[in-house]
């Protein structure tokens, strides 16, 4: 197997043991919100910390399940036109689109990101509010999540040239979402 191959697939890998985490997040920011709610509610007590390590799960949630979306080709996309097209048309489109749109903008959303992450974890920033969390580890999803974006966008493309060259069988059957 060539070497790029290989990468996607590697890349692929780490998208969905990523999304797998993002899902544990999503039941942790559950089980941490009705916590909270069951202590403000039944024993009239709270903290900031336990309202913030909530949109931090959400961050991350968000940022590191995002690559496996792009993964399972679910992402958001002109259904309009993209449903409409046959044989390798729509994996044409879908090139286009990852070389013009996703990889230019997530590389400067990487860039700009991590320099804020490091601004936040140079100066020790932490929350304003009494009880707060540092801050750092929630901006740290940003280039974290994007670079991986960015990574299995580079895999992405890898896959579709290599369907079109006839090297690597994938599925591009594209059912438009119920709406």
């Amino acid at each position: 197997m060539p070497l790029l191959l290989r990468f996607a697939l590697g890349m692929d890998w780490v998208s969905k043991k990523m999304g797998a985490l993002a899902t544990w997040t999503v039941l942790l920011a559950a089980l941490i919100s009705a916590g909270n709610a069951f202590m403000r509610y039944g024993l009239d007590w709270s903290s900031n910390w336990l309202i913030e390590i909530q949109w931090y799960l959400f961050a991350y949630m968000v940022m590191v399940g995002a690559p496996h979306v792009l993964k399972l080709n679910e992402h958001v996309r002109v259904d309009l036109i993209y449903g409409k097209l046959r044989g390798n048309h729509p994996v044409y489109v879908d090139l286009f689109g990852l070389v013009v749109f996703l990889l230019p903008v997530i590389g400067l959303l990487t860039y700009l990101s991590w320099g804020y992450f490091l601004n936040t974890f140079t100066s020790g920033e932490m929350s304003p509010n009494a009880g707060g969390l540092i801050r750092w580890p929630v901006t740290l999803s940003m280039p974290l999540g994007f670079a991986l974006v960015l990574l299995q966008g580079v895999a992405e493309i890898i896959k579709r040239v290599a369907y079109l060259q006839g090297k690597f069988e994938m599925d591009t059957h594209y059912e438009k979402p119920l709406q």
